[in-house]
This record gives structure tokens, sequence and C-alpha cells, in this order.
């Protein structure tokens, strides 16, 4: 077979500066990882509150494994769901007050199993520009009609939102922080247009779970908003420090979701270690809050040192420094490596043209003098 022309491709790749090394990175404890031999602060990671090697939460996985196996065996429908998935289900719910939850494989399954699920092709579909790639698929999955908005222009999206309904219903989808910018979606005003326009709000907590509000239940919980979001999603691989997704929600749309969502029906099932491991780390972070509020602390010492040199307003642990050109984008993520910092590089297509960055995401483990070193090291 010839691929003349996906090699053509991939050198336009190379000569764009947009060529994506696989390397491999070798997870440390307390925040640190191994790149080519070197020992460096890992700030690529979304493992925002040091959970992933907590000596607790890998005893748990361990116990798990003892007794239940590596792998669950089939989709959760046939015979993957274990007691393990159980606890976990009701640990979640304990945590977000919800009556029921559903467990999915990753984060992106969770959106696109969710979204294609509830939305029909009768229906609008309201996605802002600058939602995850799974929320955007989820949102073209579901055949509905697709509208875009700005979370910064919500006057578009209300304008779209007053036109008169063709039938079918409506659904605004949004993260609650924007993963490569950090910024905060306006949950409270999303919140009134869905009540003032008959429509129904889904909001992914990938980023927020564990980071934002009093108890940690996100950026919902910070604006005070929960009851009036339909739908909440979460992600067990980032702040929690495992793996899979989530909903949180009522009983008939836990039932509609086991009997719909076709990446939950056709997916194996999460390892049981995984869920024992998520259930201790929920329970870390209720019993030990000051994680979430030292991770809060570096990031607010963070943004005050760069002193506004970022890509958007917020106050959580992603920051991102807006380069523009690729090449230097790459330029100076291999210079902070040579000085120790593990950050990403952020390039098309995972952000527009021209909005190339270096995306840096705090964690609890870091101290206060390496945040005041990177900031240095940035500012010169």
């Amino acid at each position: 077979m010839n691929w003349d022309w996906l090699d053509a491709d991939l050198q336009r790749l190379r000569d764009e500066d947009l060529w994506r090394a696989v390397r491999t990175i070798r997870p440390l404890p307390d925040g640190w990882c191994e790149v080519d031999g070197g020992r460096v602060r890992n700030l690529s990671s979304n493992d925002y509150l040091n959970l992933a090697h907590d000596p607790r939460v890998m005893e748990a996985a361990k116990e798990a494994i003892d007794d239940a196996g590596v792998g669950a065996g089939a989709s959760a429908l046939v015979s993957g769901r274990s007691p393990w998935h159980e606890r976990l289900e009701e640990t979640i719910c304990e945590f977000e007050g919800t009556e029921a939850a559903v467990l999915f494989s990753s984060g992106y399954a969770a959106n696109v199993g969710t979204i294609s699920a509830l939305v029909s092709d009768q229906d609008v579909v309201f996605c802002d520009r600058l939602n995850h790639a799974s929320l955007i698929d989820g949102c073209r999955m579901s055949g509905a009609r697709l509208r875009v908005y700005r979370h910064d222009r919500l006057e578009v999206l209300e304008r779209d939102l007053k036109k008169k309904s063709t039938g079918g219903r409506r659904w605004i989808v949004t993260d609650s922080v924007f993963s490569m910018d950090g910024d905060l979606a306006p949950l409270v005003d999303l919140c009134e247009m869905a009540d003032r326009y008959d429509a129904r709000l889904v909001v992914d907590e990938a980023h927020g779970t564990g980071v934002y509000g009093s108890s940690g239940r996100g950026v919902c919980e910070y604006f005070g908003v929960e009851d009036r979001v339909a739908v909440r999603i979460g992600t067990l691989s980032k702040a929690i420090g495992t793996l899979g997704g989530f909903v949180a929600c009522s009983s008939s749309v836990r039932d509609w979701l086991w009997h719909s969502a076709r990446t939950q029906v056709f997916s194996t099932a999460l390892p049981p270690a995984v869920c024992a491991a998520a259930v201790k780390s929920f329970g870390l972070i209720q019993s030990e809050p000051e994680r979430r509020e030292r991770l809060m602390s570096l990031s607010g010492k963070f943004r005050e040192l760069m002193d506004g040199r970022f890509s958007a307003e917020g106050e959580g642990p992603i920051v991102s420094i807006q380069v523009e050109q690729p090449d230097l984008t790459q330029q100076l993520a291999a210079d902070l490596l040579d000085d120790g910092f593990l950050v990403g590089s952020i390039r098309p297509p995972t952000v527009p043209y021209g909005t190339s960055r270096l995306r840096i995401c705090m964690t609890a483990a870091c101290e206060a003098n390496e945040v005041e070193r990177l900031a240095g090291l940035l500012s010169q």
C-alpha cells in the first residue's frame, strides 16, 4: 500500500514545527518526573493534589488487585461491575450530593457518551468554542443543530436562545474550567439564561473537581449553582489522581445512560483497583482540605509574580503563557526543561493557529521557592 500522501502530511507537520515527539517520561513521587535521565519538577501534569503517588491511594489499589485481579474483564452491563465499582458510585453520590452516578472508562468517554445519549437530532445544542474536544465531539455525534458561542460574549448566546424554537430541547454545554487558558465559565450567567430560555445546562468539571469549592466539588459549588445544573460530568484522572470519568446525576439520567451511552455500554469497565484508589482519593480530598488550600495559595503566588503575563484571568492552577509561534514555544519549553521544569508546549491543532503557548499546571507538591524561580525564568 502506498502511504506517500501520509508521509507528505507528516513532513508538513515537521516543516511547520507542529511535529509531536513521543518520549518516555517516568513519573516520580511528590510531583517529580524523570526525563531523558534527569529529575525535573513536573508542571505539565493534572495531578493537582499530588494524590497519584499518595501511599494510601496506592495501598488501596494494591488491596483491590489482591481481591479482584487487574482487569474488569467485561463491560459493566455484562459482568464487569464489581463491588468496587458499586462502592465508587456510592462514594461519588455522597461527595457530589446527587441521587446517582455512572462510571466511564475515561473523561473523554463520559463526555461523548453522555451528550450523544441525552441530546437528540431534534434538539439544539449550544457549545462553547473553547470546550474540550470530547464535549465538541459529543455535540457533533448527537446529530443536533450545533450553535457555537463564546463565554466572553454571552450576548451572542442570548441572542440565539431568544430565537423561536422549532421543536426539540435546548442544551448549553460548557467546561467549568477551560483547560488551555485556566479561566472559569460564567456559570451563574449561564444558569440564568438556561432558566430564562428553557434550556438545560451540562457542565464538565474535569479540571474543577477536587480543586474548586469549599468541599472540592468544583466550580458549580464555587459559584453556588449545583442545583441549577442539569448534568455534572467529572474526571477521575486529574485531581483524583486515577483514571476514568463519571456523571453525577438523577436516577432517571443514570438509568438512561445505562441503556443509551454507547461509550459506557460497549466499553470494558474500569479496573477494580482504579475504583478502590479513587474511593480513597475522594476521602482524602474531604479529610485533607489543606491540599486544595496549598494548591490555590501556590497558584495565586505564581499569578501574582507573573503580573498578568498570561492568556486569561483566573485564580486556579492552570496558567497559560501565550507565545504565538510554535517554534518559539518549543524552544522555551526546552529551555525550561534544562532549568528543571517540565511544562506543556501547546501548539495547533490543540489550540488555534497563532495562539501557541506554554501551559503551566501548579500542583500541591510544588514549593514556594520553585514557584519564584519559575516566575523569574519566564520573566527574563
